[in-house]
């Protein structure tokens, strides 16, 4: 056995974490680990790795007990882990945050500035990316920022890698490419942890599982004796019938339409786009078709050059984000973390800060009303959290993304923009949010979703527009939409309407 956590236990402030849970890794296997959010799983890999120290229970490395453990001794040990978000330094190149780690450390050291170009190039094109070694990684997006973490972590050569979502925003291609790498990791005898909440990846990639919940072990199996919705009942305790609870609701007025619109900056030509009142638009795309790009567009992040944007049939300008806000339009963002919430303050201030000017009373602010707003959400989205006042980094990421829900269901829209709105959550999370879509639809606000998952977009939306190269391809009825049409028109190989 390559590594063993024994009888791991954790708590925070009284709440159990884990709960006396055993995990073993063998060298050359790829060991999925999944559950639902909160259920311990990141509390487990950050014991694994050293910075998250065990209340109970033991480590062993090849049967031989890891003591005094931290991140540092973990990488002595050949551990490595890649989180789920991104921990690059922004203001450094790409091979700068590659270097990190894997170069001789000194004060006086001379840096092989050659070299050190040529290695990160090298690793970048073993993961199969195309980024330019030079780029600062602050300017990078969400996936190439993602393949640079694996691509450093492979050069770290470690023994045991853990990879929390590692394909959570990677492209089709990416994630093919990222299969490769860990295939070839195992035929090297690399014991590799596989976080996913991607349940369709486990037979391709994973050769066991194991199931935590409620921070304790439901259950660890072969991939060949166990199948998805037995999956989905030990991480759930229950029959999960409904990941996509797509209620029929009769469409209304036009809310939100774009006419013609383009904008050069972006790359956008000639968008014409309608999302009615009672209804979720589904926006697919390949990555780089614009469709992130769009939404901002849209609540003001990007200024539009041609064309009309209309609000419940009348023509808006909007330069700026307030004017967004005034217009009735929300937008939760796809990096949760970075720009859909705030993660050292509090939920209750994550949760009205985008309604602000709604709580003053007399020239003050009226706190009490803050604490019955944000208290009234938690309550409806069922946010688990121990108090409104505890910050939102200490909440799981399916609970960090109802908040980000929250604060702008806060401002009372009429437009709602979802950008990947169940990226990096749990089955059972998902379930929750795509309820809450469906909710929110029957009560008369338009949704505009934008989803890499196609299941999601098949099953969620009542019409789907595709994007391809900066403009709309086609939009198709969700009732006649196949997997195949929707991929087609990403790739531009025809044009369709409904």
């Amino acid at each position: 056995m390559l590594l063993r956590a024994i009888n791991i236990s954790k708590s925070y402030d009284g709440v159990d974490a884990l709960k006396s849970a055993t995990f073993e890794l063998r060298a050359g296997e790829v060991h999925a680990l999944v559950g639902e959010n909160g259920a311990g799983k990141t509390t487990l890999i950050k014991i694994i790795s050293g910075a998250v120290v065990a209340d109970a229970g033991s480590l062993e490395l090849r049967d031989a007990l890891i003591t005094d453990h931290s991140p540092g001794r973990a990488k002595s040990l050949g551990i490595t882990a890649i989180y789920q978000e991104p921990a690059l330094f922004p203001e450094l190149s790409v091979a700068e945050n590659i270097a990190l780690g894997l170069e001789a450390e000194g004060l006086w050291r001379r840096v092989d500035w050659k070299n050190r170009r040529k290695r990160a190039a090298e690793l970048l094109a073993e993961v199969g990316a195309r980024i330019d070694v030079a780029a600062e990684a602050g300017e990078l997006t969400m996936p190439e920022q993602q393949l640079v973490e694996i691509a450093r972590a492979i050069g770290a050569k470690s023994r045991v890698l853990i990879m929390d979502e590692p394909t959570a925003s990677l492209s089709k291609e990416d994630t093919e490419n990222l299969y490769r790498v860990i295939r070839k990791l195992r035929e090297q005898g690399v014991g590799v942890v596989y976080i996913t909440h991607r349940l369709e990846e486990l037979p391709v990639i994973a050769d066991r599982v194991t199931v935590l919940r409620d921070g304790q072990i439901a259950g660890t199996h072969s991939m060949d004796q166990i199948d998805r919705q037995e999956l989905i009942r030990l991480m759930v305790g229950r029959e999960l019938s409904a990941v996509f609870p797509k209620r029929e609701i009769e469409r209304g007025e036009i809310a939100l339409e774009l006419r013609g619109v383009g904008a050069r900056a972006s790359g956008f030509r000639d968008i014409d786009l309608s999302v009615h009142r009672g209804e979720i638009v589904g926006l697919a795309g390949l990555v780089g078709a614009g469709r992130t790009e769009l939404a901002r567009l849209i609540f003001g992040l990007d200024h539009v050059d041609s064309g009309e944007v209309r609000i419940h049939g009348k023509p808006v300008r909007i330069r700026k984000p307030a004017d967004a806000i005034a217009c009735g339009i929300a937008y939760v963002p796809e990096d949760r973390r970075r720009q859909g919430v705030i993660l050292d303050m509090p939920v209750s201030a994550n949760i009205t800060l985008a309604s602000l000017k709604n709580l003053k009373r007399f020239g003050s602010f009226d706190f009490q009303r803050e604490k019955q707003i944000a208290g009234e959400y938690v309550q409806r989205f069922a946010i688990k959290t121990p108090s409104i006042f505890d910050n939102v980094s200490t909440l799981s990421g399916g609970n960090q993304q109802k908040v980000a829900v929250s604060r702008w269901l806060a401002t009372k829209p009429s437009v709602l923009i979802l950008d990947e709105p169940t990226q990096g959550i749990d089955v059972g999370a998902k379930a929750e949010i795509h309820a809450l879509m469906g909710e929110l639809a029957s009560e008369g606000m338009a949704i505009l979703m934008i989803s890499s998952d196609l299941p999601e977009v098949l099953g969620m939306s009542d019409r789907i527009a595709v994007m391809h190269a900066g403009t709309i391809a086609g939009i198709i009825d969700a009732h006649d939409a196949t997997q195949q049409q929707i991929m087609s028109l990403a790739l531009g190989e025809r044009s369709q309407a409904a």
